[in-house]
């Protein structure tokens, strides 16, 4: 493993940053070792150099931040259901070479905890698998139970994952031909109730404007999607400090899931077109009611992975601040999963960019080297240790 020296901009959070630091046996430090290169000895390094420098010591210049992380990401899963461990392996790759270093699973069919096994993958926070009801939702993808058998469905997955579990709230109700809620109020409560008395948190798939409120009454801990939350609904969300993952490449295939659905659903086409059409306003007013929002890819599904830039620069385009969507993608996720950043002492995971993605979010599809565990494992230039 290479000592690395950091020199540029080294981001730790929304008010810290440096102007070196250094990665020593894997871990970050902003006190210089004995021995060490200095910010002089790296000065005049264009800032997509990765080279040896005095010593043995790498050379990385450029703005650094905390590995990114991807909230809402499916590992082993893809159009056609669950996909074999080496596939599944491979879409982590592709993830951690776009600069996720941080996947908070959002639902897998497979078990892909042997990614804990192997340190070139990202770090994984596991949700278990899926949760919904029998015909109410995609094929393959999750356990399939009625609502007499949910709790105890909560607490095997709160045991199997990494302190999450993962319900689908609503989906298409073939008798009503619209989204509907899946879970009865009381029955809901009672399985959120079940996962926190296991140490684990809740996260639910919603797209409708009904299935919130009682979500919200039973403790969830997570919304994804949230396309049909009202203002009150925000604003009851951001006062519970629970926090909202907007999935905008998700959104932007609702208005050919509805001309998909047209035919039979009627109705849930006609829901599903407004959700398209206002899905930056919806952002928009999540920000002004005061909700965390988290960045996630909705990867694993019909979206392919390594997005994290694109689905960053969607937020950007839909009106948030590109300070803001580093922080929701970077420190405030890893704040949120309990996964650290750059403190003194963390294991060296981050993301070298030619230039500042707080000022051009456009930088975060251009990583110049990303670190995991103190090991550059991908790099726009060879780096000769």
């Amino acid at each position: 493993m290479a000592s690395l020296h950091l020199t540029g901009s080294i981001v730790v959070d929304a008010t810290t940053q440096h102007d070196e630091a250094w990665v020593v046996d894997g871990r970050i430090t902003f006190v210089r070792p004995g021995g060490a290169p200095a910010l002089a000895d790296a000065a005049g390094a264009p800032a997509d150099d990765a080279r040896a420098g005095a010593g043995g010591w790498v050379e990385l210049s450029g703005v650094a931040i905390p590995g990114l992380v991807d909230v809402h990401c499916h590992v082993g899963l893809d159009t056609g259901g669950p996909v074999e461990p080496e596939l599944a392996a491979k879409q982590a790759i592709v993830d951690r070479d776009a600069g996720t270093l941080l996947i908070r699973d959002a639902g897998s069919p497979i078990d892909n905890s042997f990614v804990h096994e192997r340190d070139d993958l990202p770090r994984l926070v596991r949700a278990g698998r899926f949760i919904a009801r029998p015909k109410r939702y995609l094929r393959g993808y999750a356990h399939e139970v009625e609502p007499e058998d949910l709790v105890n469905t909560v607490i095997q997955e709160a045991r199997r994952g990494d302190g999450w579990v993962k319900l689908i709230a609503d989906w298409v109700d073939r008798d009503a031909g619209d989204l509907t809620p899946l879970w009865p109020a009381d029955v809901l409560a009672d399985a959120i109730a079940a996962a926190h008395a296991e140490g684990a948190r809740v996260t639910a798939h919603t797209f409708a404007t009904e299935s919130i409120d009682p979500m919200l009454d039973a403790g969830i801990d997570c919304i994804e999607h949230g396309t049909g939350m009202t203002r009150a609904q925000m604003d009851r969300a951001a006062a519970a400090g629970v926090p909202v993952v907007p999935t905008l490449l998700q959104v932007a295939n609702f208005a050919s899931y509805a001309d998909q659905g047209e035919a039979k659903f009627p109705a849930y086409a006609a829901r599903m077109r407004p959700m398209y059409d206002n899905r930056y306003a919806q952002v928009r007013a999540f920000r002004d009611a005061g909700l965390t929002m988290l960045v996630g890819t909705d990867a694993g599904g019909t979206i392919g992975h390594g997005a994290i830039a694109e689905e960053a620069a969607l937020m950007v385009e839909a009106g948030i601040p590109a300070t803001e969507v580093v922080a929701a993608a970077s420190w405030t996720a890893r704040d949120f999963l309990g996964v650290a950043g750059l403190e003194e002492g963390a294991s060296a995971d981050l993301v070298v960019y030619p230039r500042d993605p707080r000022t051009d979010i456009s930088a975060l599809a251009e990583p110049v080297a990303v670190v995991l565990r103190g090991t550059v494992v991908a790099s726009a230039t060879p780096v000769v240790a």
